[in-house]
């Protein structure tokens, strides 16, 4: 099992929770991003920068992640092809993407899209709050507790 970042959007303080679980449960994560990324002093965690291009750091990700991994992205189209893969998806607000819900997300972002395009709606999501945080951490403990039950990982407590 790993946890993939979508790092070009994805905010810090998300990071920063990915990073401690998975120091805590031993999971590997892999930052993909199509700039440079700060150093991180984990063992477990990995960065890979891609070429600059639209989609080139989601492409990355859906070619190498596997049913057993954790994607992390608020990017919809990214996220359908992961759940179409059989992996896992969740956003940085903490909602899962599933079968059920990730086409209709994809046209509501369609439908959003053409109304901001057409000056119908302006803005965007609201700010990123404390709120968002603890669902996200919640929502990524619950996750993890369920896939490594699944699948065993080696942890440092036990040897």
């Amino acid at each position: 099992m790993k946890i993939w970042i979508d790092a070009d959007a994805c905010p810090r303080v998300i990071k920063e929770i990915v990073f401690r679980a998975s120091e805590r449960l031993e999971v590997p994560v892999c930052l993909v991003a199509n700039k440079g990324l700060s150093k991180h002093h984990s063992r477990l965690v990995t960065s890979v920068v891609v070429a600059d291009g639209f989609d080139v750091a989601d492409d990355y990700i859906a070619e190498h992640a596997t049913p057993d991994d954790l994607v992390i992205t608020a990017d919809i189209p990214l996220a359908a092809r992961i759940v179409a893969k059989g992996a896992v998806g969740i956003d940085p607000r903490g909602e899962l993407y599933t079968e059920e819900n990730v086409g209709e997300r994809l046209s509501m972002r369609d439908l959003m899209q053409e109304l901001r395009s057409g000056g119908a709606v302006q803005g965007g999501p609201a700010q990123f709050g404390m709120t968002d945080r603890q669902r996200f951490a919640s929502s990524l403990d619950r996750l993890l507790t369920r896939m490594l039950k699944a699948k065993p990982v080696n942890k440092k407590s036990a040897v």
